[in-house]
């Protein structure tokens, strides 16, 4: 048999290749353009929000200044392939970071390729936020439109705790994503009844637990009712492939979870923030029932129940902290979510915009439940991982409300736009004169969001009732601008920041903020180079309840910022000039009380350095027995100790250090051992 060699490519008589057929180039003119069945505006304006997106993200890159505690645990990643599977804090793998690592992979991959800095650290930050929007568009686009998508990713973009966050290295950007390709494809599952999307929909929340832990199965509830009720299939398959589906999601969450408890705890870093050094406790505790109830709860009693933002309640993502970060659009988001559902209540049980209203409806729902009730460790940018709901609820609510006032013949449709219009305006007045005096874009955006929301609530009530069809079109572009203009002016002061550390938010100050005294900072690479080599701004935001205020002490580094600091003892530059000089080969430079001082002096030293108690000094990491094993194998010549130690192992090592090593006199608290 002969087998014929495919035509060559078609060339012109000079021999140059000819311009690619006309399907491909309406394929890539699609990606610019659009669709030939899409508005004109459509794909223009989407490529206006992305690059709006990435800019709020990306702007000033090289001088942000992340969360150090995070930072530290990248730059051990790239130091020991060990502690970048393990999530260290230091190269040692002493112990890990109270996460799962998963994020710390996306960034410590970018840094070993493009190597370790402050930008290498944002880019897969900044992409994954930018991709978030690109993903909300699609998905809302598919069911709703346009008009629907482009409202959504625009919200999503301006929502202020969103562009903080993105601006920082915690991992929640990393679990928005996930979450939203989960739910991308739990919807196709359910569109076509097809079994691997639902697989995959349960991989995408099971790397997402690896990244944020029980965080990312708020969405579960939501996830189940919306394929259980609208997929196209039989009862009984839907239950076989959903329970097929949360095979996939237990293996893809508790492959890591496994596989480290396996590992026998000599051969592996000590588990922080868990109180019996495996995984399992960190899961159901720190970052599970201690995330909910708190210090009362007799599992996960290390929540501490810290909140930095406000009492917990229903009212909390509305009170002076957390209402400019998140609210804005929380009212018109619970009136389109009624208003949809109600609009679909006649639609068959596959329907499919009742589905994506079903979906949408509960991650708002079962986000806001969880953030306000929440009586553990609570931050606001917490809340992050509820805009994606909050913004797809705006568009697709806002579009359907508003084909509903146009073209329905019911009076009562008449007034359900206009009023939640009305009511989320007042809202943005009462949230931007919380922050009058703050500064000229607040009350810019007072001005324009009261203006833009009267000409958008009257211009709809006259296009209607006197059937001007132009005027109602430009009274819904003055009601975006209405609902916009307060988050605009958050997110713009959010992009002009560059201190975001372990609390970030965006907008004026609001303080009230309670849990914790403040986080020094250490000095992080700008550039390419690795800690100590490179300039950086100092971390700001608090630390959580339980460090003392002594422990969040600091003293000046070199270039005048904080180093970081442990009990009443401050620990200087030149002290870790001193520890670098006098190393002798040990494996650790010193051990410190804390996370926060371990992670200032690991990015400033670029060294391993052992955090005995954890973020609060609480962590059982270090006993006794094993400080006197480091020592004897020459793997530790120096501790930082204090009067103020905290807990009754930290007392035991201080007595015997204090009897058994020698005092540094330049250095106080700081000891030699053997």
């Amino acid at each position: 048999m002969t087998t014929l060699a495919p035509p060559p490519a078609p060339t012109t008589q000079d021999g140059r290749h000819r311009a690619a057929p006309p399907a491909a180039r309406s394929r890539l003119r699609a990606l610019f353009t659009g669709l030939p069945e899409d508005p004109r505006w459509a794909r223009p304006a989407l490529w206006a929000i992305l690059v709006l997106a990435t800019a709020l993200y990306a702007w000033n890159m090289s001088s942000i200044s992340g969360n150090t505690f995070y930072d530290a645990a990248v730059y051990s990643g790239t130091k020991s392939w060990k502690a970048f599977f393990f999530g260290a804090l230091d190269s040692g793998s002493f112990i890990t970071v109270d996460k799962p690592p998963f994020a710390l992979w996306v960034m410590g991959l970018s840094a070993r390729v493009l190597g370790y800095g402050t930008w290498q650290l944002m880019l897969p930050m900044v992409a994954l936020g930018t991709g978030s929007v690109a993903l909300l568009y699609r998905m809302v686009k598919r069911d709703f439109g346009a008009a629907a998508a482009t409202i959504a990713a625009l919200a999503l973009t301006l929502t202020p705790i969103t562009v903080a966050i993105t601006r920082d290295t915690n991992p929640d950007p990393v679990l928005v994503f996930l979450m939203l390709l989960g739910a991308a494809a739990l919807m196709k599952a359910v569109r076509t009844g097809k079994l691997m999307p639902l697989v995959w929909s349960g991989v995408a929340i099971g790397f997402a637990f690896n990244t944020k832990m029980m965080q990312a199965y708020v969405v579960l509830p939501a996830f189940f009712l919306v394929y259980l009720w609208a997929t196209p299939l039989g009862l009984g398959r839907r239950i076989r492939n959903l329970a097929v589906g949360t095979v996939a999601l237990v293996v893809s969450s508790a492959w890591w979870m496994v596989v480290v408890d396996l590992v026998p705890a000599s051969s592996r870093p000590y588990i922080g923030g868990s109180t019996d050094n495996t995984v399992w406790d960190l899961v159901i505790g720190y970052n599970g029932f201690g995330r909910i109830f708190g210090a009362s709860s007799s599992v996960g009693s290390q929540g501490n129940g810290a909140s930095f933002g406000g009492e917990a309640g229903l009212y909390r993502l509305f009170n002076s902290i957390m209402g400019g970060q998140i609210s804005w659009l929380i009212p018109f988001a619970l009136v389109a979510l009624i208003g949809g559902l109600v609009l679909r209540g006649r639609a068959p049980r596959t329907d499919a915009k009742r589905a994506a209203l079903l979906l949408w409806g509960g991650w708002f729902v079962l986000h806001y439940l969880t953030f306000a009730l929440a009586e553990g460790t609570f931050h606001p940018y917490y809340v992050t991982a509820m805009a994606p709901g909050i913004a797809a609820l705006a568009g697709i609510g806002g579009v359907m409300l508003y084909r509903a006032f146009r073209e329905g013949g019911v009076v009562k449709w008449a007034w359900v736009l206009p009023a939640a219009i009305a009511g989320s305006t007042v809202w943005a007045v009462v949230l931007l004169q919380r922050v009058s005096g703050s500064g000229t874009p607040y009350t810019v955006a007072e001005v324009v969001a009261g203006v833009a929301g009267a000409v958008a609530v009257i211009g709809l009530l006259l296009g209607r009732f006197t059937g001007r069809q132009r005027l109602t079109g430009i009274a819904a572009l003055a009601a975006v601008v209405a609902l916009l203009a307060g988050p605009a002016a958050y997110a713009a002061s959010a992009a002009g920041s560059s201190t975001n550390g372990t609390n970030p938010t965006a907008g004026p100050s609001t303080g009230g903020m309670s849990g914790g005294g403040g986080m020094g900072g250490g000095q992080r690479p700008s550039g390419s180079g690795g800690p100590g080599g490179g300039t950086g701004t100092s971390n700001s935001g608090s630390a959580p309840s339980g460090s003392s205020s002594s422990s969040s002490s600091s003293s000046q580094s070199a270039s005048g910022r904080t180093a970081g600091g442990m009990g009443d003892t401050q620990v200087s530059s030149a002290m870790i000039s001193y520890l670098k000089k006098n190393q002798d080969g040990a494996t650790w430079l010193v051990a410190v009380a804390t996370d926060q001082t371990a992670s200032s002096i690991i990015l400033e030293s670029g060294e391993p350095v052992i955090s005995m108690g954890g973020w609060s000094g609480s962590d059982n990491a270090m006993t006794l027995a094993k400080l006197k094993s480091l020592v004897k194998a020459g793997k530790l010549h120096y501790i930082v100790v204090s009067d103020s130690g905290q807990g009754s192992s930290n007392s035991e090592i201080s007595t015997w250090v204090k009897k058994n090593g020698t005092a540094v006199s330049a250095y106080s608290g700081l000891y030699r051992l053997g």
